[in-house]
């Protein structure tokens, strides 16, 4: 019986571990580096390599911009889906999901002026 409780111990350590690994692997970027998240962000991240799980960090002021999580029309389009998400404090925490993450600022003219970035975490 007490090998069964050992075993079981191993088991459920081993899965701790590999959920926890993912944590302590993420990485955390500021968005636009010492310019922040601005006009023309559209070449940002260049050279860059994302994984499921890191942490983005939007800087920028909120009284003339915002971040809002969108889809591909959003995206393409620079229109605000109904049901996004829009962070406004202007230092922002975004954790990325994996697949394709767009994110655009629905200011009047800013989404169009280059306000916007596409980041695909593997």
């Amino acid at each position: 019986m007490e090998q069964a409780s050992l075993a079981k111990f191993r088991v459920a350590l081993l899965i701790c571990l590999v959920i926890f690994s993912e944590t302590i692997d993420a990485a955390t970027y500021t968005v636009g580096g010492s310019d922040g998240w601005t006009f023309n962000m559209t070449t940002w991240p260049q050279g860059k390599r994302f994984r499921a799980g890191d942490t983005l960090l939007l800087k920028y002021d909120p009284t003339i911009h915002n971040v809002v999580v969108v889809n591909r029309r959003g995206y393409e389009r620079c229109i605000t889906p109904v049901d996004a998400k829009v962070y406004k404090t202007g230092k922002d925490e975004v954790k990325l999901r994996k697949g394709l993450n767009l994110f655009i600022c629905n200011v009047a003219g800013h989404c169009e002026s280059g306000m916007k970035i596409a980041i695909e975490a593997v």
